[in-house]
């Protein structure tokens, strides 16, 4: 295996090599290039020395391209000579020993006028030249195996070879390029001159899941494509389909409650109108839109869309996969044709364009926007079109400037102010909506807010559209400011009125602003303040994800109901799926013609906004009640109280928060370790409690046998 040195370079590297070599060292004199025909047979003799100052004597490439093709498993022999696994192979290839004989290590050998020389295959001549083994073996060591970086096994060991271009410097009349030490990327075919900047390059190969070195990339054959399965509908996925910078058509796996949400709000509309015009605007995969043609069937038509030319391919694919015909531009593809025979499931028209072109372009009864990111570049288009009652839903990622970590983002995206609360979820939610409110009015259309969920790492927003100036009037009369106190994090929405208040936050419940110094609260917004959650529309949706056997999403769904109802879950389970079942139809058929009317609730019915962590408000030197007992207290006391899916310690109540803390403290514990507060903070509570909250040694034992909360 002779010139294996060379093997190891990149093309590119090849070619610099190749280009170099006339240029001779300044100590040594000019050796002209060989023939092209004898050059592939020959080998370097001490009389044709190459120039030392440059990377080995290349060969042409047609001369390597036999090795390489007929070895291609060998991954190992295409890397660069600096990466290396054990410091015993860096000294083979410096000593040349038997059956590990190296293009660099036997050219550097090569000196006519000393017989015991060792050279360093890392370094030129001019830089090092050992007359001892030993001497070697310690520069090897000291200069290239401990400064080296380390990756999985392997050691990236400092090369001064002429591997990278350097800008060549003009001293008078002569030109001169210094050579300069520079380390060779494992995973990609990059050099980098400083160690710390390698150790941060290596990081960010990993932190982007690039683990594979490109040189085994491209000598093996492509990897063929993974197939999943979700909700019985299969999927081709492309490989590192989970990492959004190395690949075109990206999967989540986290994001299947995402998909089945939106699944059963689908199929409830389903049951008021057939066929449905079903839009994923952002296909990706298609996993979305195949579930909705393959469990639904005829009731929809469904129109799957994505910008990028890989995704359309694969969207198509996975339609053939799942026996689903594809229609591209109205026009039956013929591999559409040869699967009808086999029983074909249902047909889907894949279009490659812009989402924005395309919303305006058509109507649709439902609209799917899951964007990866923020969604408000597209929510005028979606409202453009989009048919009478039909249903507009958001997703939106990017939670870090919805979540106030980034709040810089948020105001440029959203238009809104926020800090980091104790509420934020539902804040991030209410901002969503407020922007999905003003698209909506912007085209003079109105919504209906059927739900809002805020989870880990998505917000998603689904909202019925209401036509009509009057109805966008009424949508946009309910996007107000929040004032909220830092001090005790009180908070409630501004009053409508055109005279400007001295001091509004004086309409706060809590008398921070009149005892701290200075301003203690501020203004968030605007913000959505009316009910997030329509119970009749979460209740039909609880039927079809039982229908369709969907038992994951079933506890969110029932979450949300007695989170809209606002009363305990011992309430709340009279209207368990058995109820939903019996009047399925009957409502699904009001709700189109009476939806309108129910735009206009009464405000009382509505659940109350925001909610309280129980475990913030805890009085120190005391141990809490139970969170189910607690809201039996409150429930007694004559509040309006629920769980709710946003925390899953806070406790949404119309309670004001001196209220909640009062009777928080009083049936609170002392804890031993701490009893000497008892005494100092009883005697305040027996003030702030009102006649509301007080209760007899009965009302106690009544409220111990509240098990279903």
């Amino acid at each position: 295996m002779e010139n294996m040195a060379e093997e190891e370079l990149l093309p590119q590297e090849k070619e610099e090599a190749q280009v170099r070599v006339p240029t001779p060292a300044p100590d040594s004199a000019p050796v002209p290039a060989p023939a092209a025909d004898t050059a592939l047979d020959s080998a370097p003799t001490p009389d044709s020395d190459p120039a030392p100052a440059l990377a080995p004597a290349p060969a042409p490439a047609p001369a390597l391209s036999p090795s390489l093709a007929s070895v291609p498993e060998e991954a190992e022999s295409k890397r660069h000579i600096s990466i290396q696994r054990r410091l015993a192979d860096l000294e083979k290839l410096a000593f040349g020993t038997e059956g590990d004989v190296d293009s660099a290590g036997s050219l550097n050998s090569d000196n006519p006028g000393t017989e015991n020389s060792q050279t360093c295959p890392l370094c030129p001549k001019e830089k090092f030249r050992a007359f001892s083994s030993h001497k070697l073996r310690r520069h090897l060591q000291n200069l290239h195996w401990k400064i080296s970086v380390e990756f999985e096994g392997y050691r990236m060991c400092i090369c001064h070879l002429a591997c990278r271009p350097v800008k060549p410097t003009i001293v008078g009349k002569q030109i001169s390029s210094k050579l300069g030490a520079h380390y060779h990327c494992i995973i990609c075919s990059a050099t980098i001159t400083r160690r710390t900047d390698m150790l941060g390059h290596v990081k960010r190969h990993v932190n982007k899941g690039e683990t594979k070195s490109r040189y085994i990339a491209a000598s093996t054959a492509k990897s063929s494509n993974e197939i999943l399965k979700e909700t019985d509908t299969d999927i081709q996925v492309f490989p590192n389909y989970s990492i959004p910078q190395k690949t075109d058509s990206y999967f989540n796996p986290k994001m299947k409650l995402n998909r089945q949400i939106i699944f059963c709000t689908l199929a409830a509309l389903a049951k008021e109108r057939k066929p449905l015009e079903c839009l994923d605007a952002f296909g990706a995969t298609g996993i979305m839109g195949l579930q909705w043609a393959k469990h639904l069937g005829n009731a929809v038509k469904v129109t799957i869309n994505d910008l990028n030319e890989n995704s359309v391919t694969l969207i198509q694919k996975n339609c053939h996969l799942n026996k689903l015909k594809v229609v591209v531009d109205s026009e039956e593809k013929e591999e559409g044709d040869a699967l009808e025979d086999d029983g074909t499931l249902g047909d889907i028209q894949v279009t490659r364009m812009d989402a924005n072109v395309l919303m305006h372009l058509r109507s649709f009864d439902f609209i799917h926007l899951d964007p990866f990111g923020t969604s408000v570049n597209y929510l005028d288009s979606a409202f453009r079109n989009v048919r009478n009652l039909g249903i507009v839903s958001v997703t939106s990622t990017d939670i870090s400037s919805l979540y106030a970590k980034a709040q810089h983002v948020a105001r440029r995206h959203y238009g809104c102010n926020i800090v980091r609360t104790e509420y934020y979820k539902e804040l991030a939610a209410r901002i969503v909506v407020a922007a999905v409110a003003r698209a909506a009015a912007r085209c003079n259309k109105g919504i209906e807010v059927l739900f809002a969920v805020a989870l880990e790492h998505f917000v998603l927003v689904v909202v019925r559209v209401l036509r009509g100036p009057t109805s966008a009037d009424e949508t946009a009369k309910k996007i107000q400011y929040l004032i909220h106190c830092q001090w005790c994090e009180e908070r409630i929405f501004q009053k409508d009125g055109n005279m400007v208040e001295e001091n509004p936050y004086r309409q706060l419940p809590c008398n921070c602003h009149g005892s701290m110094p200075g301003k203690t609260a501020i203004e968030l917004g605007p913000l959505w303040s009316s009910s997030l959650f329509n119970t009749g529309f979460l209740k039909r949706m609880l039927f079809e994800s039982i229908h369709h056997g969907l038992d994951d999403i079933q506890p969110l769904i029932k979450t949300l109901i007695f989170e809209s109802e606002c009363a305990p879950q011992s309430q709340c389970s009279a209207h368990a799926p058995s109820n939903a079942n019996k009047q399925g139809k009957r409502k699904s058929n009001e709700m189109t013609v009476n939806v309108a009317k129910k735009q206009k609730t009464d405000a009382s019915t509505a659940h109350p906004p925001f909610y309280y962590n129980i475990h913030r408000h805890s009085i120190k030197g005391m141990n809490m009640p139970k969170l189910k007992k607690f809201l039996c207290y409150l429930s007694q006391a004559g509040f309006r109280v629920s769980r709710t899916h946003f925390d899953p310690m806070g406790i949404r109540t119309d309670a004001p928060l001196m209220q909640f803390k009062s009777i928080l403290l009083k049936y609170s514990t002392p804890t031993y370790t701490g009893g000497q507060s008892e005494g100092q903070m009883l005697p305040a509570s027996e003030d702030t409690v009102t006649d509301r909250v007080e209760m007899s040694v009965s009302d106690k034992a009544e409220a111990s046998g509240c098990r279903r909360w």
